[in-house]
């Protein structure tokens, strides 16, 4: 192929980060229009936008009546350490390790809680054992990998009569992937993933179960005020109805309010796997026909439809160093940077050098479509050898 010679028609959009991602289609700052700005984040009429933006979620996701929900400081990573911090300690731990986030869960859970957890490891683009998984344990797992590209297989691992917590980290899984409520104990996602909105607040979902292990385990640890889920030896009720641990953004709030009303507007859940599953099919037979990339999940099984992770695999990549690698990719992803025609797509810093295309909901078809033949056009610019300055 001709490096010179461009594709003709680019993605209109050519957001493809796997985080923050892409906004909804048609998304402008006008959306923001109605945000509460300069109010008291405990004014009533914030208060109402807050439990809006809950009860919203609540109906997009068809979380379960009966489970409890909050919004947590610090992202996904805030919601995630909130569950730590209160609730482990009551019984043996395993955590799933097979990509950055999972690494840090371990990481945080074995070195700074200082619990002598079972961490189950994989390499990057595989599972752990999922059959060494423990129905007396608490277990701690993302269901999607973001940084591997790797996915839960479906929920068989987690016994239904399991009497240990899952604490599944669900951020760039939940509006793109089934999420099974009665396997899940307690579930985290952030506002910047799937429905690509603004970064900063976490979501909390927590089964009768995980109210319950609140209610009656005292981790006997100091918690940060901004992770704090207890009050006076039990879960902190006011949380749980929509009051707020610190002071959060109203206009971050009303662009997830922005998010969720589009998701139910196309048909909510449903429709949002569609979009997913279409996206990602457009991807999968451009892998198949291009003899130079493959997944970094070889087994199609486990395969995320989000956070699609690729690696190089032609020889003349392949035999590189490391840094000869990443050098590549660099070379690469800033091809199509300067073309405008795909934006953040190398992968994660911690995971192989490739390449990571967010194929969520909220990105387009023809965008995936008019985004393939640039990539062929990147691989080929890139393989030309870099002039001396």
């Amino acid at each position: 192929m001709n490096p010179s010679a461009q594709p003709s028609r680019r993605p209109e959009r050519p957001w493809f980060s796997s985080g923050p991602t892409a906004k909804r289609p048609g998304w402008s700052p006008d959306a923001l229009a109605g945000a509460l700005v300069g109010r008291g984040i405990r004014a009533p009429s914030a208060l109402a936008r807050v439990q809006q933006s809950v009860d919203l979620t609540r109906q997009v996701l068809g979380i379960p009546d009966d489970f409890r929900v909050a919004l947590i400081p610090g992202s996904d990573t805030g919601a995630v350490e909130a569950a730590l911090w209160n609730m482990l300690g009551e019984r043996p731990v395993q955590v799933l390790d097979f990509e950055n986030f999972g690494h840090t869960w371990a990481e945080d859970v074995v070195k700074h809680l200082k619990i002598d957890a079972e961490v189950l490891k994989a390499p990057y683009g595989q599972v752990p054992d999922l059959s060494k998984v423990r129905p007396d344990a608490d277990l701690v797992f993302p269901w999607n990998g973001t940084t591997s590209g790797v996915r839960m297989p479906g929920p068989g691992f987690i016994a239904a009569d399991r009497t240990g917590l899952t604490i599944c980290d669900a951020t760039s899984a939940a509006f793109a992937m089934d999420l099974p409520w009665d396997r899940l104990d307690v579930t985290t996602f952030s506002f910047q993933k799937a429905l690509g909105g603004e970064a900063g607040i976490g979501f909390m979902v927590l089964s009768p179960r995980a109210v319950e292990r609140l209610n009656t385990f005292d981790p006997g640890r100091s918690i940060p005020k901004v992770l704090r889920l207890r009050k006076d030896g039990r879960a902190d009720e006011a949380i749980f109805e929509g009051a707020l641990i610190n002071t959060f953004s109203l206009l971050t709030v009303e662009d997830w309010l922005d998010g969720l009303r589009w998701a139910a507007r196309v048909g909510g859940v449903p429709e949002l796997i569609r979009r997913t599953q279409s996206n990602f099919e457009i991807l999968s037979e451009w892998v198949a026909r291009t003899p130079w990339i493959d997944f970094l999940a070889a087994d199609p099984t486990v395969r995320s439809e989000t956070s699609v992770c690729l690696q190089f695999v032609d020889p003349r990549v392949t035999g590189l160093d490391d840094q000869e690698r990443t050098a590549f990719v660099k070379r690469f992803c800033s091809a199509l940077e300067r073309e405008g025609v795909a934006l953040d797509i190398a992968g994660h810093r911690s995971a192989p050098p490739g390449l990571r295309v967010w194929c969520g909901c909220t990105v387009d078809a023809a965008d995936v479509e008019a985004l393939t033949p640039w990539l062929d056009w990147a691989f080929a610019a890139s393989m030309v050898e870099p002039q001396p300055a």
